[in-house]
């Protein structure tokens, strides 16, 4: 029997829970947890722009401030879409078990266990990827920290705040605050994207065990007879039903995070441009610099791996069709041919998955996503030199 929760899901149910985020047991004080973790993100994004209300409004500092705060933004979009979303992420994981409770035949066992290792990896890559990034950007902030330390001088933080306070005083308590924020909001992008990737390649799983089915089903009629034949129909059966189930799983997912992945689009396409036009302006600041290009990377990567996931869907649909296709179907008998006749006419329309009701998410959806970022970048910084 597939657990899917302990077998595929206990790395992100680790992260998850670290955040108050796992749609199971939320009890009081996970809902305490959830709500202090949030208040630290959204209280951070505050009191950078308060900084607009003391300091002297120039272009640099809009663009320094924008580059920053949509960055975390994003962070806050995707804590904000798990825990609004905590039902759906729950039935959604119970229909995927419910399909896999079915499972019983060893090589299908076997399609499942290599998508799962799959998404294992890709979540290790990244939580060590995440890992790496924060350690960079904690060690760029605390220089200036341990700089006042040792020779009793002040230096600005590179992230512009505002707490109304004496910020040499409390210098501490604030450094505290920035990191809370970057830790907090780091494991909350990665805990729900890698979430999503395990879910989205155990889907591909269900989508290679419909091929699987048919190629059986195929095989079951060259022994001939009429019970063969009965064993056939009912694995092409089995093969339809598991490919509109993962057609399904995919689109009650995707179609609860409309509004989500909408606005995290919008926020990731406004830091990356403003965060290109950073590193053109701030080239000199290597504590800047460094925190730009993480930024940057950390967008570009995720937009090209929900693209990527996204697009693995759509050409694990189109393969079940292609192995339609090969099977020597024509060989069978007249009912056995009905049946994929009528899978072959399912084949002439795609499925797509529809990232915030804008875009279809692709490879190609990808690189114009980064294109668009590289356009805005390129206006803003005409718009300056002008």
């Amino acid at each position: 029997m597939i657990c899917i929760e302990t077998q595929h899901f206990k790395i992100n149910r680790i992260l998850l829970l670290l955040i108050g985020l796992w749609p199971y047991q939320r009890t009081f004080l996970v809902e305490l947890q959830l709500i202090t973790l949030l208040g630290i993100l959204t209280t951070f994004i505050i009191f950078q722009f308060t900084t607009f209300i003391t300091s002297e409004y120039t272009m640099n500092l809009m663009y320094k401030v924008v580059s920053n705060t949509f960055f975390f933004l994003t962070f806050l979009i995707k804590y904000n879409s798990f825990w609004i979303n905590a039902d759906i992420l729950r039935s959604s994981m119970k229909q995927l078990q419910e399909v896999y409770d079915e499972i019983k035949d060893k090589n299908e066992i076997a399609i499942v266990q290599k998508y799962g290792s799959k998404a294992n990896r890709i979540t290790i890559q990244l939580i060590s990827l995440g890992l790496f990034s924060l350690s960079v950007v904690t060690l760029s902030d605390l220089g200036p920290y341990i700089y006042n330390i040792v020779t009793n001088q002040s230096l600005p933080f590179h992230i512009v705040t505002e707490y109304f306070i004496d910020q040499e005083k409390y210098s501490y308590l604030i450094m505290l605050h920035i990191e809370a924020a970057y830790w907090i909001g780091a494991i909350a992008m990665i805990a729900t994207g890698t979430t999503l990737i395990t879910y989205l390649q155990l889907t591909c799983a269900m989508f290679s065990i419909a091929c699987y089915r048919i190629e059986q089903a195929i095989r079951i009629l060259q022994k001939g007879n009429f019970e063969n034949e009965r064993k056939s129909c009912e694995e092409i059966i089995r093969a339809v039903n598991i490919h509109c189930k993962a057609m399904k799983l995919c689109n009650f997912l995707i179609s609860n995070f409309v509004g989500s992945f909408f606005f995290l689009t919008a926020a990731g396409l406004v830091c990356l441009s403003c965060n290109l036009l950073q590193i053109v302006l701030l080239h000199d600041n290597i504590e800047q610099l460094i925190q730009s290009l993480i930024m940057i990377t950390v967008h570009y990567v995720y937009l090209f791996l929900s693209n990527y996931i996204a697009q693995e869907i759509t050409d694990h649909n189109e393969y079940v069709f292609v192995t339609v296709y090969n099977v020597h179907w024509y060989r069978a008998p007249i009912r056995v041919q009905r049946m994929i006749l009528f899978l072959l006419q399912k084949g002439t329309k795609s499925f797509n998955l529809v990232l915030g009701g804008i875009f279809v998410a692709s490879l190609k959806s990808a690189a114009s996503l980064m294109s668009t970022s590289i356009s805005y970048f390129t206006v803003l910084y005409s718009t300056r030199q002008d």
